[in-house]
């Protein structure tokens, strides 16, 4: 998978501490289409597979629960998933499963970037869906301004047509399948984003000794 050509550094304000299971409580932004994008009205999508990366079988099964717009879920998604990904998913010990909750922290953004992830999911894989995902998170700063300028770019460096990804945002065309994450997390009672379980237990922090502190008692119990 090919990184993004453009150079996106969202400057990193908000800065966060590691630590708290529920970073984002909630909270309240907007551009247009890019020039060009004149795509019409996109068909409501109501169902698609989970995100997911690593085997099926692995022996330990972490699920994330996120909101593009949290800050603490940036967080999460620069600094501690890489490292579940090159230490247990690459190494076929963990099959990792992204979930949608929009708390919402942001009114559009929560909704709009949801969609813009679950099309690019819909028109590629799962492997290029992680990209993008990281791409709006390395972004987050920028979303109120230039937010559908942001997901059509990023969309269309990974190969996936960015004018489709930004309509995705505009008109919601996911929501049904967004929503339907998030009542699994309201089924689970999650206190905030990101809520991280580990073959089904919610973890009480979100940083990486945490993950993978439970994560190897998990590999031991399973030898």
């Amino acid at each position: 998978m090919r990184t993004t050509r453009r150079a996106y550094l969202a400057a990193l304000g908000a800065t966060t501490t590691l630590g708290s299971t529920a970073g984002c409580l909630g909270g309240s932004g907007s551009d247009a289409l890019p020039e060009g994008c004149d795509v019409g009205t996109l068909d409501a999508v109501s169902s698609l597979p989970r995100p997911a990366l690593g085997p099926e079988d692995a022996a330990v099964t972490v699920d994330v629960f996120e909101d593009y717009a949290c800050p603490h879920c940036r967080t999460f998604t620069q600094e501690v998933y890489p490292e579940i990904k090159s230490n247990y998913v690459d190494a076929g010990d963990v099959r990792y499963r992204f979930f949608d909750f929009p708390i919402p922290v942001n009114e559009e953004w929560s909704w709009a970037a949801a969609s813009a992830a679950r099309a690019v999911q819909d028109r590629s894989d799962d492997e290029t869906f992680f990209a993008f995902a990281k791409g709006v998170y390395d972004n987050q700063d920028r979303l109120g301004d230039d937010g559908y300028q942001i997901v059509h770019d990023l969309a269309s460096d990974l190969d996936v047509d960015g004018c489709e990804v930004a309509a995705a945002a505009e008109q919601e065309t996911y929501r049904e399948v967004v929503e339907a994450d998030r009542q699994a997390g309201s089924d689970r009672g999650i206190p905030g984003t990101p809520a991280v379980y580990v073959d089904g237990d919610l973890l009480d922090a979100y940083d990486w000794e945490t993950v993978s502190g439970a994560i190897e008692r998990r590999l031991a119990g399973s030898d």
